[in-house]
């Protein structure tokens, strides 16, 4: 018998993450038609093949459902982990106590056998995850109680550096996603193919604001049409959005380098594609026959089968499967692609993005970064940009604009549209706290030198929680 829970998602076709589809189960996505299940519900079976009817609906309406598809695919795999630990103890996974939730802590945390311990942080997610899950199954009767009583953990870490300057990012894409040398000369040892498209994913990421999911499920269609503009406004759809879909705007630099990467490296990605006949073995492909005003996408797979749906519903892992037919044949819908020519997973950039970081680190460059990083900095220079913007057009002196707290209350609000926040207290508290002491109005008054580069960069100097580049 198996001593291991396995995690499967509802229209993955019985394939368990990390594994091999199970025999006997290639008619399963019909069955999960059958049944009413949602897509990317995640099922999770346990080590004797049962399949526990009662978890499965704790997973599928309940707070749980209600998370980001991002919260899901993180917590989901956590379950499985707890759950195997209970079985290796001769638990199922309704019979854990607090004890047994003390002692998963002790070993993810301390234990000796475990090869890559967790820090505070990280556990304090795993703490939430298991919290959640429980607290639905007590309420349902399916506990006596949520065994999850552990106070929280008091080594949780925070950086305080969240954003980077101008001139610290753009030395941080030219070194770790261009391939360039530090003093900006092109490195011929670089052998990175994907660089083209590696930067504009940046340059979109660090002028829109977007969240990594947002950002890399866009489809073609979804993309602003390249004009003469200084911003141009893009939606970003309610299924891959951390709450509900929102505007987002793109600056022209960022939006001509996109479609630098669409016209070479794409292109280029697609065209092997093609010849290696990759686009013809993908079964379940679903190719797009129009996109109406309204934002109604119209499909047909293989087998003849019609569908639509509002693009803003569709989910990360739906996107993946749109493709759109050309005069030269068949490419995917999904801007951001593979070298391969396939879609690529929204969940890569991380370690592309680590990746660049440890190449700035190894050419001795204190730079580095990640897409949330990218996304607190495009709300930083929004928030100076507005402030100026407003000092200049009401001739207000710095200590002027004291009196105007309800004017300047709608920098807020606009920052706080421009990153999809439910509330303007979230933009205030969670993004932007600790630049709200600052004094900025001591630095932003100065109408020979609006905001720019060197404006961040003071702050830089004197706070310290600004990341720059000398």
């Amino acid at each position: 018998m198996a001593y291991e829970w396995r995690l499967f998602w509802v229209g993955d076709g019985g394939i368990p993450a990390g594994g091999r589809p199970v025999p006997g189960w290639e008619d399963l996505e019909e069955r999960e038609r059958a049944l009413g299940l949602r897509k990317r519900q995640p099922i999770l079976v346990a080590p004797d093949g049962r399949v526990e009817p009662r978890l499965s609906e704790c997973l599928r309406r309940s707070a749980f459902s209600a998370k980001a598809q991002g919260t899901q695919v993180t917590y989901a795999p956590l379950y499985r982990l707890f759950f195997t630990f209970l079985w290796q103890r001769g638990l199922d996974w309704n019979e854990a106590s607090e004890d047994d939730v003390e002692d998963w802590e002790d070993w993810r945390r301390r234990g000796a056998t475990n090869p890559a311990p967790v820090d505070g942080g990280t556990w304090a997610k795993e703490q939430a995850a298991l919290k959640l899950l429980y607290g639905i199954a007590a309420q349902r009767g399916l506990v006596p109680s949520n065994p999850v009583t552990l106070a929280s953990p008091t080594d949780v870490k925070t950086s305080d550096v969240k954003w980077l300057s101008p001139r610290a990012f753009r030395l941080w894409r030219n070194v770790g996603l261009g391939g360039m040398l530090p003093g900006g000369l092109e490195d011929e040892a670089w052998r990175g193919r994907s660089a083209g498209r590696d930067t504009a994913y940046a340059d979109l990421m660090y002028s829109s604001g977007l969240r990594r999911r947002e950002g890399g499920t866009l489809l073609l269609c979804e993309l602003p049409a390249l004009g003469q503009r200084n911003y141009y406004p893009g939606k970003v759809g309610q299924a891959v959005a951390k709450r509900a879909g929102y505007t987002f705007y793109l600056g022209h630099p960022a939006l001509q380098r996109v479609e630098g990467y669409r016209m070479s490296t794409r292109a280029l990605a697609v065209t092997r594609a093609r010849r290696g006949g990759a686009y013809d073995r993908l079964p379940d492909l679903r190719i797009i026959q129009s996109v109406s005003r309204a934002g109604r996408v119209r499909w047909r797979s293989r087998d003849g089968r019609a569908g639509e749906s509002a693009l803003g519903r569709l989910t990360a892992a739906e996107r993946m499967l749109l493709f759109v037919e050309g005069e030269d044949g068949l490419e995917p819908a999904m801007l951001w692609l593979t070298e391969s020519g396939l879609p690529l997973r929204y969940t890569s950039w991380t370690k592309v993005f680590e990746r660049a970081s440890d190449r700035c680190a190894a050419s001795g460059l204190e730079v580095f970064a990640t897409p949330k990083m990218l996304r607190h900095s495009m709300a930083l220079r929004t928030l100076i940009a507005l402030h100026n913007a407003l000092d200049r057009r009401l001739g207000l002196t710095p200590a002027e604009r004291l009196h105007y707290e309800e004017v300047y209350g709608q920098v807020w609000l606009m920052v706080k549209d421009m990153l999809g926040h439910r509330s303007e207290q979230v933009t205030r508290d969670v993004y932007l706290e600790p630049v709200r002491g600052l004094q900025l109005e001591s630095l932003l008054g100065d109408d020979d030198n609006p905001v720019n580069a060197e404006k961040i960069a003071e702050l830089a100097a004197r706070t310290g929680l600004i990341l720059d580049a000398a």
